[in-house]
């Protein structure tokens, strides 16, 4: 399967935050690295699509859509606050 940068999830990202998130620094929860969103390695196949760390490759966002209705799970990201 193939990866996507997270430019792949901008537009849901930009419906879910209200603004452009691909330029956010975020902090893995599970390695630490910090990377731009954009970094991310994005794979579309799933019923949602699925944001890896680009260094360890743990799954840190997933991203879905219930009812037309864009949700994202970051849990596995330190967002900046």
């Amino acid at each position: 399967m193939e990866a996507l940068d997270g430019n792949a999830i901008a537009g849901g990202m930009l419906e879910v935050f209200g603004s452009e998130m691909t330029d956010v620094r975020a902090r893995c929860r599970f390695c630490g690295d910090t990377s731009y969103l954009a970094e991310l390695r994005v794979y579309m196949r799933a019923p949602g699509a699925v944001g890896r760390c680009q260094r360890c490759m743990n799954v840190v966002l997933v991203m879905t859509s219930i009812r037309g209705t864009a949700r994202v799970d970051a849990s596995g990201l330190e967002m900046p606050g």
